[in-house]
Formats: structure tokens, sequence, C-alpha cells
């Protein structure tokens, strides 16, 4: 028994180092987030599109076929030059309209730029900012469809649209992807709010970072009552800095919260390997230690979801509903686990010591690894 143990152990953390050579130093890269402000006015629906200005350059010429387009905005993004940039954008203004409205549309609707495009910035990114005013037919209720990105340029893995709108005298937000694309004002509240559920809970499922994370929690618990309060510091501390990030009431760059998550995993799974070596057992330091890496935990989650859009009690609901997903799949993994642990530590005290050692020892391998590809 204690063998098959120790060799599952094994396979576990092997399984954990290969991940850590294949899994991408920006647990959070290979994303794009699309911002989307939808008003009506005087029976016209308007729309402001903020799109990654090198991700709309690559994939606008490359569809439309257009090399003028790309050598001049590429020239404007190497150079840094925002004025540049827009230029090359309205230069090439069809090309790009072409791209984006066949992949962005309001139903049954004509799009037209209502004023020139304009270059912004999200996070040291520059943003194109396009002013896209629909004709529409009378209508109940509007549908939206975003299907942009990815396209042939093959590094965006997935793409979430964040719509915020106050039409057809509703006002809200919706989080769409490529699983679920559309958006009706016709769509019920709870509809709407699933899809930040659901959002939530995906993104704790692969994000990796977070998992190994908890599980270095759960390793380095020996009773209930650690893990709760254990679970619950880190609860509260990434509640607080996800809703004043994901408001934008504070910002901190994503090239320093990432490194820093990296790090929290091997200090957290490093914390349970020295309690080991001095057969101790949790003690407040750690609480202290779980919170504060928690605050930054927090911040990744903002980044990932992508909104820093200013305050509203709507917007301020979906916020908490993405965060409610994130807790149901954080507390799942904790029942399915934690009891496992448990009663191997019961029954074989120094097979589980041994097992819990070599998990921790994996995830701080891990969390050591990604922590110098971040930087």
């Amino acid at each position: 028994m204690r063998r098959t143990i120790r060799t599952v152990t094994i396979g576990i953390a092997v399984l954990l180092s290969v991940l850590a050579w294949t899994r991408p130093a920006q647990a959070h890269g290979f994303s794009s987030t699309v911002y989307v402000d939808v008003t009506a006015e005087g029976g016209h629906v308007r729309t402001a599109l903020g799109l990654e200005y090198d991700l709309l350059l690559v994939s606008a010429a490359d569809a439309e076929h257009d090399d003028g387009l790309f050598r001049a905005g590429n020239a404007a993004f190497e150079a840094g030059d925002r004025d540049a940039q827009a230029a090359a954008l309205n230069e090439h203004k069809d090309a790009v309209l072409r791209y984006v409205t066949q992949r962005f549309t309001v139903k049954d609707c004509t799009a037209s730029l209502s004023k020139p495009i304009g270059i912004g910035e999200r996070e040291g990114v520059p943003y194109a900012e396009l002013p896209l005013d629909w004709a529409c037919p009378p209508s109940g209720a509007h549908e939206i469809r975003a299907a942009l990105f990815p396209d042939t340029e093959g590094y965006v893995k997935g793409v979430k649209t964040i719509v915020t709108y106050a039409l057809d005298g509703r006002t809200g937000s919706a989080a769409l992807d490529a699983a679920h694309p559309v958006f009706s004002t016709g769509q019920a509240w709870y509809e709407r709010f699933w899809e930040f559920f659901r959002l939530g809970a995906e993104h704790l499922l692969t994000g990796i970072d977070h998992i190994l994370f908890l599980l270095a929690l759960i390793a380095g618990s020996r009773r209930l009552r650690e893990i709760v309060l254990a679970a619950t510091s880190f609860t509260l501390a990434h509640s607080v800095t996800f809703m004043l990030a994901a408001l934008g009431l504070v910002s901190v760059p994503a090239r320093l919260v990432e490194p820093v998550i990296a790090l929290s995993i091997a200090v957290v799974a490093g914390l349970h390997l020295w309690n080991l070596r001095k057969d101790g057992a949790p003690g407040n330091a750690r609480l202290a230690v779980v919170f504060g890496f928690g605050l930054i935990h927090g911040l990744g989650f903002a980044g990932a979801l992508g909104i820093d859009e200013p305050f509203s009690w709507t917007l301020l609901w979906s916020l908490l509903v993405f965060n409610v997903g994130i807790e149901v799949v954080q507390l799942g993994l904790i029942a399915l686990t934690f009891p496992l642990l448990i009663l191997l530590r019961r029954k074989a005290p120094k097979t589980g010591r041994w097992v819990t050692g070599t998990i921790a020892a994996g995830v701080a391998f891990m969390g050591l690894l990604w922590f110098f590809q971040r930087l």
C-alpha cells in the first residue's frame, strides 16, 4: 500500500515538474480583453470598442491582405508613437472597419465610424478606440455578438469581451467569450450574472498558479480549523484588492503582480516544508503571509477579468458574482482533497508527511521557476 502511495506521489511530482516547463511563464498571458461601451442615442446604437492595438493591426492586415497597414502600423508601434498609430489605422480605416464589423455585430444593424479611430492605453498597452454608429431598425431588444480574435496570428488563445451597456432601458455589464459569444438586452438578470459566475469558476480551474497556491495551503494544513482559517484569510484578502482593482480604484502593473504571485506559491509551499523540518504546526505567521499574498492574487483575478470601468451598482454585483464563482471552485477543491490528506495522515502518519512534503516541494519548484521566468 505504501509503495503504491509513494508511486502515485512521485507521479504527481513529475507531472508538476512537466507542467512547470510546459505552461507559459505568464499564467494569464496569451489572452486578450475587448472592451465595449454600448449606448443608444436618437434611434441609433453607439458602441465604443477598445481593442489591443498590435493584435488588431496584425489581424486586420492579415485578414484584409493589407501590407501597407501592417508596415505603417508596425513602424508606429515599434516607435511607440501614438499619433502615428492612430494615423495608420485611420489611413486604412475601411480595412479595419471591415475586419471589426465582420466579427463584432449588432444584429440587423449597419455600422459606420462616427469619428476617427483613436489610441488609448490599458495596463500599459496601447488600445485602439473605435467609435461606431449603428443604424438599426426599431426593436424592443438588441443582440450583440462578439467573435473578435483569435485569428491566424496563433498566439492568442482566449478573448473576453466585456460589455457595459445602457440600452433598451437597461443598464449593466456582460462578459462574452468564444463559448458564449452573444448578449441580448432581452436576457434575464440571472442569465447575465451566470456569465460572470462561470468566468470566475473557469478562471480558477484554468489558472494553475492559483490552484497550486491553494494546494500548498491544503498540504500545509493538518486540521480543518487550519485550512478554514487559511482559506478565509486568502478569500478576504483577494476579495478586497480584486474589487478595488476591477473598479479602477487600484492599479498595479501586471509585470509586478505576476512574479509576486509565482513567488507566493513557492513561499507558502516552503513554509510547509519548514514546518515539517521542525515538526511544528502552522502558526499566525502563515496566516499573515497568506493574507499578504492574497492581496496580490486579487490583483491577478482582476487583471484576468479585465474590467476597470467606473463604479456602478450593476457592475459591482457582476464582480461579486465573478468572485463567488472563484470561491465555489476553491471550496470544491478543498472539499475534494483535504479529507483525503486527513485520512492519510491518520492511517499512515509518516507516509502522510512524505506525501505532503513531496507535493510542497513540487509546488515550490514550480513557483520559483515561474518567478524567474516572469521577471
